[in-house]
């Protein structure tokens, strides 16, 4: 074929030409152990629970919990993350740093079923124990920050002392890792990690989770500490800042609306990279589905792919286990 140009003819579809060849020049991997499954606890009875809005997830009970892991690991799933639905909740979120609280107990009881055969990360939060459903201590229309942190920290140490490899402070309040980082070695948990919801934008995606967790806030929201979705250089200021308080592991949340924050946080950090696909990513892909609009299975690889791609080292995602049987 003639071309009249002074440009190159390049034939890049060369390379696309045969799937064996677009396997070898593939540029971005993703197996099972770059996943992390959320696990919903519960200690209301012994049932399993099904989530509404979110099909095919479900609250488990601690005596039903070694079952569905197992159901996961033998998928090749190995990271885990908990989090847990008391009996009772409080003002103060006392349940999450019981040394009988629901995650705490889930953590024992993974780690007797599976020893080091898993990682057991637990979200580091007050919303799921607090009667009002927001992240901290209210004080009036306010959420005290370092009152907070106190709490926080206490968390997270039981949390540690309970089995967990690393714990996952979610309240975006200011000053957290550092305040769970030197308590944690205090405690003697030095080789405990910290994996910090460093840019966890506010946003409408979390629905189905607070329903999940029965979380969402009794009255106002969570815009005076969850970031705002316009601020592009708050959420990388905001992984700097993580980093130089010691997190080993900085997070983005959620996933698909914030790949530009994970490309550039990759620039900016030599630290892991963890990125939530959350909830409300869940459900739309589960219900458009549902309906015959678009190949489940080809969309849950390509949006994994894409986060990816974009820089995360390691994903959150209730799309786990469908991962793991679509490459089997």
């Amino acid at each position: 074929m003639k071309v009249d140009s002074p440009h190159v003819f390049r034939r890049t579809r060369r390379a696309r030409s045969r799937e064996v060849l677009r396997e070898l020049v593939s540029e971005t991997a993703l197996d099972e152990g770059k996943l992390i499954l959320p696990i919903f606890v519960h200690e209301r009875s012994s049932k399993v629970e099904d989530i509404a809005g979110m099909p095919g997830v479900s609250r488990y009970p601690i005596g039903r919990l070694a079952e569905r892991l197992a159901e996961s690991v033998e998928l090749g799933i190995r990271n885990f993350i908990f989090f847990g639905i008391p009996e009772t909740k409080d003002s103060t979120g006392s349940g999450a740093w019981l040394e009988s609280g629901v995650v705490q107990k889930a953590l024992i009881e993974a780690r007797r079923a599976f020893g080091e055969k898993i990682t057991l990360f637990a979200d580091t939060c007050l919303c799921e124990y607090t009667s009002h459903g927001h992240c901290g201590v209210v004080k009036g229309d306010i959420i005290d920050n370092d009152e907070t942190l106190e709490l926080l920290t206490r968390t997270a140490v039981s949390q540690a002392r309970a089995g967990a490899d690393a714990v996952a402070p979610s309240a975006m309040m200011d000053g957290q890792v550092v305040s769970i980082r030197n308590a944690l070695d205090q405690e003697g948990f030095k080789q405990t990690l910290v994996m910090s919801y460093s840019s966890k934008f506010a946003s409408s995606l979390y629905a189905p989770f607070r329903s999940a967790a029965e979380s969402a806030p009794k009255f106002g929201n969570r815009r005076t500490y969850q970031m705002d979705i316009r601020n592009r250089r708050e959420a990388l200021r905001e992984i700097r800042i993580d980093e130089s308080e010691g997190a080993d592991v900085v997070m983005v949340k959620p996933a698909l609306p914030n790949l530009d924050i994970i490309a550039e946080a990759r620039s900016l950090t030599d630290l892991p990279i963890a990125a939530y696909q959350v909830s409300g990513e869940y459900t739309m892909i589960k219900s458009a589905a549902s309906m015959n609009y678009l190949d489940e299975r080809a969309v849950v690889l390509e949006t994994l792919i894409s986060i990816r791609r974009a820089g995360a080292d390691m994903i959150i995602t209730y799309f786990a286990d469908d991962f793991a049987k679509i490459t089997v």
